[in-house]
């Protein structure tokens, strides 16, 4: 043996418990339950595929769209591969943007930390110990130049994960910054999350007012519309509901009442829906259970078009396809074994496939002890990256159409889900069902019903309730930590901002802000000019929430500047 070789000990061997793996060897399934609740048989046959159904199935890129978008799926373009990327400073965020396009990604995917998302600035007593924490933090045009530096906007997609009433100031930051550059917005592509009715679930509720939140997610989607016909001006986060607990069929049937919504606003500013709904999307979660997940999807697909078709009298096919990008369920990752995480998100990544998913991101093995590292990120991509390139999940329009069992289970979801709206309407619709927290209600049980699952063991998480080992004390790609000198010069540069910008200026634009917002007007436009003279985003929410009757401050600590 060579001086420098390691001795690795041999692990101590103990005795084997036979009765335990006679037990294991025998074993069967306790349940034959899908992971929301819904009974399966034990074998499905043709009888099992209702011949009324059958003009639902359809073909690849035909309504109802049951089977996908479009006829080709894959063959025609692969998904869009975007990871999250939110961390530190704006220039922390643009650097690992960068390296993850070197390393195959073909979308910029950026999310906002919980200052921004509330509306504050960096230097907000509230916010200094929080930002770039979990996310990128934004609070003016020059933090946005930073975080797209060098990157061409007319050739990239870019996904920009704000989803709070703060999504207004995100599109007019971004739009400011492309003016700046010479871009014509009309030319530009991507994504803005835009859906602040579902992020008061996501504890951002004294950010997001219910009624600020039909009014502020409607301005982007009109001015988008009028100024940025490639941009997709919403997605409707169907993920972040399933993450409160909910089953799948409830997943996509709240997520659809707070779409329309939007949509119902957007008809009563004088629009139809063909004028507006070829860029209006959704975020799905995509779950353990893959079966499950890709009958929901297919039914949801299903859903919307009749939806749009029969209710809301679309006749264009765009105006009636569903489009969505899937972010692996974040909820399903356990700290315990961390690397067991890795083939967690892979399934998921391949019902999102199966189920003829647009745009992908896959969670890192590492979210449930810090921000992913870059190792943590790679590692996300590659997995994208195997699932289009080895697997042969791409060749096949919707492989699964025409299974006995995903048939009748896309049929039952779709009942599921149908039911599920249909109970909301009887409180009055989507609409007083959060204004009176009732939705609230059903959050909470259907968390505490996930929960006990867990304890009683009638939901095995590997590692977690069976099959654990000691509590590992390592991650084994390392750590990410955030940078506090980056944060603290993120943090003074925008107090310099703040005495150094042309102070009558920023003023006539941040009081014009308000007007617009007192006259109900659109107010992306005003906050552009507003954002060009300096304007943080703390300011201009604060303008529109002071508009509406709500405090400057959400955390209700400084006063209005103005």
């Amino acid at each position: 043996m060579k001086a420098t070789e390691k001795v690795v000990p041999v692990t101590e061997q103990k005795d084997v418990d036979w009765d335990k793996y006679l037990a294991a060897y025998y074993e069967k399934p306790k349940s034959s339950l899908t992971w929301s609740g819904l009974d399966v048989k034990e074998v499905y046959t043709p009888e099992d595929l209702p011949l009324e159904k059958y003009n639902d199935i359809g073909d690849p890129g035909q309504y109802p769209f049951t089977r996908g978008i479009h006829r080709n799926m894959f063959r025609g373009r692969y998904w869009t591969r975007r990871e999250v990327i939110g961390m530190g400073s704006p220039q922390d965020t643009h650097d690992r943007s960068k390296i993850l396009v070197e390393e195959g990604g073909s979308g910029l995917n950026t999310i906002a930390d919980i200052p921004y998302e509330m509306g504050l600035d960096a230097d907000h007593p509230w916010a200094q110990n929080e930002v770039g924490l979990t996310g990128v933090c934004i609070t003016n045009m020059y933090d946005m130049e930073t975080m797209t530096a060098d990157i061409p906007l007319d050739k990239v997609s870019w996904s920009l994960i704000t989803a709070s009433t703060v999504a207004v100031v995100t599109m007019a930051q971004y739009a400011a910054v492309a003016k700046k550059r010479g871009y014509d917005l009309k030319k530009l592509r991507g994504t803005v999350q835009n859906d602040p009715v579902h992020f008061r679930y996501c504890g951002f509720r004294p950010a997001c007012p219910l009624d600020l939140s039909v009014k502020l997610g409607a301005d982007v989607m009109e001015y988008c519309t009028k100024e940025m016909p490639l941009w997709y001006y919403t997605t409707v986060n169907l993920y972040d509901l399933r993450e409160q607990g909910v089953t799948a069929p409830q997943e996509v049937a709240f997520g659809f009442l707070i779409a329309r919504l939007y949509i119902d606003e957007m008809i009563r500013r004088g629009y139809k829906v063909d004028d507006f709904m070829q860029r209006f999307a959704f975020y799905v979660s995509c779950h353990i259970d893959i079966f499950e997940e890709v009958s929901k999807i297919r039914a949801a697909r299903r859903i919307w078009a009749k939806l749009m078709k029969e209710h809301y009298g679309a006749q264009k096919a765009s105006s009636q396809q569903f489009r969505f990008a899937v972010h692996t369920a974040g909820c399903s990752l356990v700290p315990q074994q961390p690397l067991n995480n890795i083939v967690r998100i892979a399934y998921q990544a391949l019902a999102a496939v199966l189920g003829g998913v647009q745009s992908l991101h896959c969670t890192s093995y590492d979210e449930p002890v810090c921000l992913p590292t870059e190792n943590g990120h790679t590692q996300a991509l590659r997995t994208q990256q195997i699932l289009a390139y080895e697997t042969g999940v791409t060749n096949v329009s919707d492989p699964l159409g025409g299974s006995y069992y995903v048939e009748n289970l896309t049929n039952k979801l779709e009942e599921e889900i149908y039911k599920i709206m249909a109970e909301v309407d009887k409180v009055g619709g989507m609409y007083e069902a959060i204004r009176t927290e009732w939705l609230d209600r059903v959050f909470e049980k259907e968390a505490l019903t996930r929960q006990k699952e867990i304890d009683d063991l009638d939901k095995i998480l590997v590692g977690v309730n069976m099959f654990t080992t000691e509590q590992e004390t390592t991650t084994p790609l390392g750590v990410q930590r955030i940078s506090k000198a980056s944060v603290k010069r993120q943090i003074e540069m925008v107090k310099k901002l703040k005495k150094e910008r042309n102070q009558a200026l920023w003023k006539e634009k941040i009081l014009a802000l308000k007007a617009a917002a007192e006259r109900r007007e659109n107010v992306l436009p005003y906050m552009i000019e507003a954002t060009e003279a300096g304007a943080t985003t703390g300011e201009m929410m604060g303008a529109v929430r002071l508009a509406y009757g709500y405090p400057y401050d959400p955390i209700e600590i400084i006063e209005a500047p103005f």
